[in-house]
C-alpha cells in the first residue's frame, strides 16, 4: 500500500467518524426534563411544580405532561362547558375545579389535613399549588394536556385555565419530548 492508498483509506476512517459523531449528536439528549403529571393530589402535584420549577432554575427546558387526575388541576375555577353527556356531568362534579381544590394524597381526613397544610405552608411562606402554576407560566415551563384524558373525562378546552405555554396532545408528544430529554418523570 502507498502512501496516496493510505491516505485515502485515513479519510475514509475520518468521514466514518465524522458521521459517527454527527448521528451521537443528534440523538444527545437536550437539557430537558419530560414529565408526566398523573396525579391530581396536592403533595404530588407541588412536588411537580417544585421539580420543575426547580429544573428550569438551573437551566433546563421543561415539558410537563398532564393526563388522567392530573388533569382536573388545570381546569378553570369557575363555569363549566355546555352540552355534556351524563359521564361528563358527573366527572365535572366529583372532580376538582383548579389546583386551589385538590386534596392531599394521605391523611386528608375529610379536607382536614388539606386545609391543616395549606394553613401550615401560609404561615411558613410556602408557596401555594396555585403560585406554583403562576411561577412554572412566568419561568415558560411548557404544559400539554392529554386530549385522550379530556375527552374520556368530557373535559372541554374552554375548562381549561389560561396558561402561556399551553397545548393538547396525544401521548406521541410526550414521547417525542422525552425521546430528547435528558431526565424524565412520573408523578
Amino acid at each position: 500500500m502507498d502512501a496516496e492508498d493510505k491516505l485515502k483509506e485515513l479519510e475514509k476512517e475520518i468521514n466514518a467518524l465524522k458521521d459517527t459523531v454527527v448521528k451521537f449528536e443528534k440523538n444527545a439528549p437536550e437539557n430537558k426534563l419530560a414529565m408526566v403529571v398523573f396525579s391530581g393530589d396536592l403533595d404530588k402535584a407541588l412536588a411537580a411544580f417544585i421539580i420543575a420549577t426547580g429544573a428550569v432554575a438551573m437551566g433546563m427546558e421543561v415539558v410537563m405532561f398532564f393526563t388522567f387526575w392530573g388533569v382536573p388541576l388545570l381546569r378553570k375555577k369557575e363555569g363549566t362547558s355546555k352540552g355534556k353527556d351524563f359521564f361528563g356531568k358527573m366527572f365535572g362534579a366529583m372532580l376538582p375545579k383548579g389546583a386551589s381544590k385538590a386534596k392531599l394524597s394521605k391523611l386528608d381526613m375529610g379536607g382536614m389535613g388539606t386545609q391543616m397544610m395549606k394553613h401550615l405552608m401560609k404561615k411558613k411562606n410556602v408557596a401555594s399549588l396555585d403560585d406554583m402554576v403562576s411561577l412554572a407560566a412566568e419561568l415558560e415551563v411548557k404544559i400539554y394536556i392529554c386530549e385522550m384524558s379530556m375527552d374520556l373525562m368530557g373535559f372541554s378546552r374552554s375548562e381549561i385555565i389560561d396558561y402561556p405555554d399551553l397545548g393538547f396532545s396525544g401521548v406521541a408528544k410526550f414521547l417525542e419530548e422525552a425521546g430528547t430529554s435528558k431526565a424524565q418523570m412520573f408523578i
